[in-house]
């Protein structure tokens, strides 16, 4: 092969790359967005359910007022509030806060430091869906770093079927794998969410834009998927 062959051959991947990043640009804060509203809707229930069980909860007060801090536009006061919460607040307010900080952490493109955090409520949640909530929030944040070991390691597990957030695993991997250049890594995942009946429909969406790009390239359908 010629040097004309291969700088041209080069030049092919780079924009075949370039619109697989282009797709995770369009969609990735949709997927973040999406962890922060199941936050906020986790945060208000558990807020006015345990307000309405004791007005004079100073946790609930805490939490509340940091709330609209952020909603106010005033990230960093909303921080330091939530930390006296995380330091200072009763119940299940401090893990509550974990959660609303960390999440504002990857808004301000404080990556490394909100996978830190939801790490570190991975390994000290009571609540195993809660540590399993945060290592997806976790492994999300990691796609972009296109190391699959680093999101492997905390989501791997979640790939059995009978698991709820198998196929959100699924995306966070094959997504690293595809920016490490493993595409037919990438492909066997993305297949998977493809032929579970139970994908959501807007993952299914992304999933299918995902595999049109991996076609494009040249990455057929593994050998199970092309048996169903």
């Amino acid at each position: 092969m010629s040097d004309t062959d291969n700088v041209f051959r080069e030049v092919d991947e780079e924009l075949r790359n370039e619109r697989m990043n282009k797709l995770w640009r369009q969609f990735g804060p949709f997927v973040i967005g999406v962890a922060l509203v199941i936050i906020l809707i986790v945060a208000g229930n558990e807020a006015w359910r345990w307000w309405q069980t004791s007005t004079a909860n100073r946790g609930a007060e805490q939490f509340t007022a940091a709330l609209e801090l952020v909603e106010n536009g005033d990230v960093a006061g909303g921080q330091t509030a939530l930390q006296e919460v995380i330091n200072s607040g009763s119940g299940q307010y401090p893990v509550l806060a974990k959660f609303r900080s960390a999440a504002l952490l990857a808004t301000e493109g404080k990556t490394a430091e909100a996978v830190a955090a939801y790490d570190q409520l991975m390994s000290t949640s009571a609540d195993t869906r809660l540590r399993e909530l945060a290592a997806v929030f976790a492994a999300y944040l990691l796609v972009d770093g296109g190391d699959p070991l680093a999101v492997t390691q905390r989501v791997g597990d979640m790939q059995v079927e009978t698991h709820p957030l198998r196929n959100a695993a699924r995306e966070a991997i094959g997504l690293a794998h595809y920016k490490a250049g493993n595409y037919v890594d990438a492909r066997v995942l993305f297949d998977a969410i493809a032929a579970d009946p139970l994908t959501p429909q807007d993952l299914g969406l992304r999933v299918s834009l995902y595999l049109g790009q991996l076609t494009a390239q040249g990455v057929g359908p593994t050998a199970e998927a092309a048996s169903e």
